[in-house]
């Protein structure tokens, strides 16, 4: 029965097959007669407007001869010397494509004929009356023989352009005649093809039923088979998902102990301060210094989260990291103590690196201060650079490593070491092995997320009792060296502004508005606000002493760079510096600002507002 049901298929698809390769055929002879008919219908419309170009050289020739007649002026001669110069190539165009078409050429030849006369005719009066024989002109154009051979050409033309018309119609006809055939062929085809495609699906129906009832035993072990690995596959979600919820509720947890740690130290002196001021008691600078202690440690905090999730905005330039490992010494003695011996190993022909200067030297930091923890007795902490190559097989045994030239920087201490599973978790926020007075446990999460959005990669080699080296891999910088600006070594006094200074403070966030304004004016600054972009718009529009935009990058109405976009528009000098409390937005990209961006980072204090104010104005007054 199967046997039989097959070989009827196949016969049916084998007719199936040869009516639509007969259908295709015919389509491709009908496709050819409709190009061969709307050629003709073409060649049929450029008649018919050669034609009328005829027709309107010949009138025009004859209404130019009229006005000359008149005012005897040359200029009323052109059209007729146009038609002169141009109706032979037309009458020449018409006959080729009269005879492509296999039309009579005689309506054709008695228009030739007459346009020639009429064309002497004009000859002549024009001739007679460049002789000063006005009347003798006038005498043959009113002998109407002119009009006479106008007349047989208007009767040419219409002979002509009725013909093209009846051929026009009979094509028009016997297009959609072909059109409707191939339509027909094509709906029956289709037709025998469903009617071929429901047999063959009935057949095949039948041999598929057979097979599966053939196969039932074999279908009922995999099925089996695909059970066990489904539940294999569920157990193995649910611990992955045990130990995610695991991690996020260490971090949610570690935020929220050290937040509210914070936010109680900011709260509580703030109240202190307040009740004190209700007493009249004018002793508040310790309050106040312990309240902004305590929101100086919760932005410290942010800046560490958003350097673990690769989210700080970073600004990278060339840096030498011998020359930057070198002068770092007396920051690191000054931090690690005299009990803590720093000796450094550079390279020689160290390449150059593309990174955030004071993320690295943050990172360093960090590491060092790990470093000395580790070592409460005292010992020797190294550093040490060189140049790296990591290849495809280190690449493909450590996760997130890429093969490729990078510079090194290791640091290195004789301390306690770590196991295996602390330096497993060592880079998780929030993990420490030091009591809670000693560390938050975010160090070594921002040194991973910042070499990490650095593209680079990091690594702890440790061994319980004998001391451990992270190893920083940097990626190398193939363009021009430069030496980036080192942090100096005492800070210069605060600048303070002028009140011939305006400045333009723009923010959605109305107590960060109110912050900002203050701040500025306090500075000695003349400050306008705006809560969008719309009114900062008009305020820059009526007010063109504004030196500077301060803008928030993200607001509803239009962004920060939008906004700076239109002011530039306006203001081509204006000065902008963008503030933001979150780097994914429109003047940071992959974590980098661009080039051309001058930021400071929310929550900023009112020193580091002056400062960044203050350089932005100098360089505006430096390239002026």
């Amino acid at each position: 029965m199967s046997v039989f049901l097959r070989k009827r298929s196949i016969a049916l698809l084998v007719a199936t097959l040869a009516l639509l390769l007969s259908v295709i055929a015919a389509n491709f002879f009908f496709v050819g007669r409709q190009e061969a008919e709307q050629a003709s219908v073409q060649r049929s419309l450029e008649v018919q407007l050669r034609l009328s170009r005829v027709l309107s050289l010949l009138q025009a020739a004859e209404t130019g001869q009229r006005g000359y007649l008149l005012t005897h002026r040359e200029t009323y001669l052109e059209p007729y010397n146009a038609a002169l110069s141009t109706i032979d190539s037309q009458i020449a165009a018409l006959r080729r494509i009269m005879n492509e078409n296999g039309r009579e050429t005689a309506p054709l030849d008695a228009l030739e004929a007459d346009a020639r006369a009429k064309l002497r005719e004009l000859g002549e009066t024009i001739t007679l009356a460049r002789a000063g024989q006005q009347e003798a002109a006038l005498a043959l154009v009113q002998t109407d023989r002119g009009k006479a051979a106008m007349d047989r050409i208007l009767d040419a033309v219409q002979t002509i352009n009725g013909e093209e018309q009846r051929t026009l119609a009979e094509a028009q006809v016997q297009t959609l005649r072909t059109e409707n055939l191939v339509r027909l062929l094509a709906l029956g085809a289709l037709g025998l093809a469903i009617l071929a495609g429901v047999l063959v699906l009935r057949d095949a129906r039948q041999s598929l039923t057979a097979a599966m009832q053939a196969n039932e035993a074999l279908q009922a072990a995999h099925s089996r088979l695909l059970d066990e690995m489904r539940e294999k596959e569920r157990v193995e979600a649910q611990l992955r998902q045990s130990q995610k919820l695991e991690a996020i509720g260490q971090l949610a947890g570690g935020i929220a102990h050290d937040f509210n740690n914070m936010l109680s130290v900011v709260i509580g002196n703030l109240d202190l301060l307040k009740r004190r001021a209700k007493r009249g008691d004018s002793n508040f600078l310790r309050l106040a210094d312990n309240a902004r202690d305590g929101a100086e440690h919760a932005a410290k905090l942010t800046h560490r989260l958003l350097a673990f999730s690769r989210q700080q905005p970073l600004m990278p330039q060339p840096v030498d990291c011998n020359k930057f490992v070198a002068g770092m010494s007396e920051l690191l003695r000054r931090t690690l103590g005299d009990h803590i011996r720093v000796e450094t190993v550079l390279a020689g022909g160290l390449w150059c690196t593309f990174v955030d200067p004071s993320q690295l030297e943050s990172s360093i930091l960090n590491l060092a201060v790990n470093s000395r923890d580790a070592m409460p007795d005292g010992g020797e902490l190294t550093l040490e650079t060189a140049n790296a190559y990591l290849d495809a097989a280190y690449a493909s045994e450590n996760a997130g490593a890429q093969e490729g030239q990078y510079v090194l920087v290791s640091v290195t201490d004789a301390g306690s070491g770590m196991t295996s599973e602390v330096a497993a978790k060592a880079f998780d926020p929030f993990f420490t092995t030091k009591s809670g007075a000693k560390g938050t446990g975010l160090g070594l999460s921002q040194v991973f997320g910042f070499v990490k959005q650095s593209g680079g990669h990091i690594k702890i080699y440790s061994e319980l009792g004998r001391g451990t080296t992270v190893k920083t891999y940097l990626p190398r910088y193939f363009g021009p060296a430069a030496e980036p600006a080192h942090p100096g070594p005492a800070a210069a006094p605060i600048p303070m502004g002028s009140a011939a200074t305006t400045v333009l403070v723009v923010e959605d966030d109305a107590r960060m508005l109110m912050l900002t304004v203050e701040a500025l004016r306090d500075l000695g600054y003349t400050v306008l606000h705006a809560d969008g972009a719309a009114m900062a718009l008009n305020i820059i529009a009526e007010h063109p002493d504004i030196a500077l935009l301060f803008t928030d990058v993200i607001m509803p109405d239009m962004s920060g760079r939008k906004l700076a976009e239109e002011a530039l528009k306006q203001r081509p000098n204006l000065k902008i510096i963008y503030t933001t409390g979150f780097s994914r937005n429109s003047i940071i990209h992959s974590g980098v600002l661009d080039h051309d961006v001058n930021f400071l980072p929310k929550p900023f204090t009112v020193e580091e507002l002056a400062r960044k104010v203050g350089a932005v104005l100098r360089e505006d007054k430096a390239s002026s």
